[in-house]
């Protein structure tokens, strides 16, 4: 299922897919772990690996977007039926869901920024392995990313925190762009050709 494009010409392209847009095929479990070996390649000063990754598959993905409804509704009880059908299906909108946790902890020399941006680094290489192997993906992290009453039904350590979910599935639709900014609006030229 792999796709042969320049990686300047993928660059150019570039969309993410919403994951309630994706269905199956999924990639299997020996995709997924390509996918994990190349979204690891990221710059990573220290070589700490300071992240990890949680892969939700099958009818798993059912049972936590149960608990994940049933921590909304607490949360707030006038809930819509519509919204309450977006939380049904948190983690079921596409095949694969994988989880980029940071573990960014103080360091003598490493700053947790950096540490941080490493884990958002791996979370875009994710993407693009994803996009790499013919799936469609998306980066989002949604509530419970920032609810740490979730992160055990997730499987994260107290310390730890959710860089994104990264969703990961086949296309269901075309993609489409976006508004992108004007160069001019986001670039600041130091220097002599300025």
């Amino acid at each position: 299922m792999k796709t042969e494009i320049k990686l300047v010409d993928y660059l150019a392209s570039r969309r993410s897919i919403p994951a309630f847009q994706m269905g199956e095929p999924g990639p299997g479990r020996v995709e997924v772990e390509e996918m994990l070996r190349l979204a690891s390649r990221v710059p990573d000063h220290g070589k700490l690996a300071p992240w990890r990754f949680i892969v939700y598959r099958g009818e798993e993905r059912a049972r936590i977007s149960a608990e994940l409804k049933k921590m909304a509704v607490a949360a707030k009880p006038d809930l819509s039926e519509e919204l309450i059908r977006v939380e049904e299906t948190r983690l079921t909108r596409a095949p694969v869901v994988v989880a980029v946790v940071s573990k960014a902890a103080p360091h003598f020399k490493i700053p947790e920024w950096e540490q941080l941006m490493s884990a958002g680094a791996v979370c875009l290489n994710l993407l693009m392995a994803a996009n790499a192997l013919g799936y469609a993906s998306n980066w989002l992290t949604e509530w419970f990313a920032f609810d740490e009453n979730a992160y055990p039904l997730l499987g994260v350590a107290p310390g730890e925190r959710i860089a994104g979910f990264i969703h990961i599935g086949t296309a269901m639709v075309p993609p489409t762009e976006r508004p992108r900014p004007e160069l001019a609006e986001i670039v600041t030229w130091v220097g002599e050709d300025a």
